[in-house]
């Protein structure tokens, strides 16, 4: 219930804006974005299409393209619970509504992309913390996708990167389980918030 609550407040945060502050603002994360050494270094990112009034990063793959960087979406695996695929995407592909009305890349075995050849993956969130733990929609997609990650001693590729609103951050410590990935850190109007230490190591 205490997830379910911070989950419906802070969806609220994010949907307080009106269409001109929520473009205004999702441009000034882009520009911190595509400023940032980890965009500019990535040749393989995966990106998302903006639903429920997330940070909208469709200009972010303009750039993306127009530096010859190959731009992921993910997909909702037909064959793995709750897992995502990524698909390679560029303009005019086509795009199908999957199951929560979100459009995706029409899925193809032979375009599915490997985790680790993933560079940078830019996630959407509902809320954040300042120790890298990240509220989804509770589904937990992100989650098993990339479990892997938890098994590394320290980050390598892909760098896990959450895309929000000041307004999503939690002055506390989210509540989390020992399965969560925690995100490397989060790129926001006011900057990028890098992961602190865990609070009980």
């Amino acid at each position: 219930m205490e997830r379910q609550a911070l989950r419906q407040q802070l969806r609220a945060a994010r949907h307080a804006f009106d269409e001109h502050e929520h473009a205004w603002r999702s441009a000034t994360i882009t520009r911190r974005l595509v400023n940032h050494r980890l965009f500019r270094a990535a040749q393989h990112i995966a990106c998302y299409l903006p639903n429920d009034a997330e940070v909208d990063l469709t200009s972010l793959m303009d750039c993306a393209w127009s530096m010859g960087k190959t731009v992921y979406l993910p997909v909702i695996s037909a064959t793995h619970h709750n897992r995502l695929h990524f698909l390679p995407y560029s303009p005019g592909d086509t795009l199908a509504l999957n199951g929560f009305g979100i459009p995706e890349p029409v899925l193809r075995s032979r375009r599915v992309t490997a985790l680790t050849r993933l560079d940078l993956v830019l996630t959407p969130l509902v809320g954040f913390d300042a120790w890298g733990h990240r509220l989804g929609m509770g589904g937990g997609f992100y989650d098993r996708t990339f479990a892997f990650l938890r098994r590394r001693q320290c980050w390598r590729k892909p760098h896990l990167w959450g895309v929000a609103f000041d307004a999503q951050k939690s002055p506390t410590e989210l509540p989390h389980q020992h399965w969560d990935v925690p995100l490397e850190g989060v790129v926001t109007e006011s900057g990028v918030q890098q992961r602190c230490r865990p609070k009980n190591p």
